[in-house]
């Protein structure tokens, strides 16, 4: 029985090792998100200048984040725009093998740009895309239908507000994901936390 326990004991703690190690001994980056009382009244801003993705309800934050966008040679496009189409395990075709997973694809101004799961570097790196952290665009896949609205400017008012000091994710240079995990649909279910918070969204102060 002694010899049993430790072997349990002994496993949880390589277990640990290894969850830490996977992180770089950081706290897995979290945005919280908050249900909408009302899904026809969510927008969606995203902010270049501040490289953050605010979805708003009214004067209510439902989810406040950090978020990778276009290069200068490829910008995300500014303008009014709408969620065209939502697909959860997308890849990208171009890429050998099963295609890279661009997971909780929202697409928005063409077909070809979409709001999607991705390392979240902090300069702007996609070709055009807007990337959420792996913990984040399962939250934002639920937040958003066809027709939301997607603005995209340089700067918003809530830079100042709920985004003034955003944190940002870390594990942007993490090794990838091996291939067990990255040409299957385990890439698309590494959240295992909830999606909503209990309670009512926080309101957005003034700026």
């Amino acid at each position: 029985m002694k010899l049993i326990l430790r072997l349990i004991i002994g496993a949880a703690m390589l277990a640990g090792l290894a969850s830490c190690a996977s992180t770089g001994g950081r706290a897995p980056y979290q945005s919280k998100a908050y249900r909408p009382t009302n899904p026809q009244n969510v927008v969606v801003k995203i902010s270049i200048r501040n490289q953050a993705l605010y979805v708003v309800e009214g004067d209510k934050a439902l989810l406040v984040t950090a978020a990778a966008i276009g290069k200068p040679e490829t910008p995300t496009p500014l303008g009014n725009h709408r969620i065209l189409g939502k697909e959860k395990y997308r890849r990208r075709r171009s890429n050998p093998g099963a295609g890279y997973p661009m997971g909780y694809w929202c697409s928005f101004y063409s077909p070809a740009y979409g709001i999607h799961a991705g390392w979240v570097h902090p300069v702007p790196r996609s070709a055009g895309c807007v990337r959420l952290h792996q913990n984040v665009a399962p939250k934002f896949f639920e937040l958003v239908r066809v027709g939301t609205p997607v603005i995209v400017r340089n700067s918003f008012p809530e830079d100042r507000t709920i985004g003034r000091n955003l944190k940002r994710p870390q594990d942007y240079d993490d090794p990838e994901y091996p291939p067990h995990i990255l040409n299957t649909n385990a890439i698309f279910h590494l959240y295992k936390g909830r999606i909503f918070e209990s309670g009512p969204a926080p309101r957005i102060p003034q700026s």
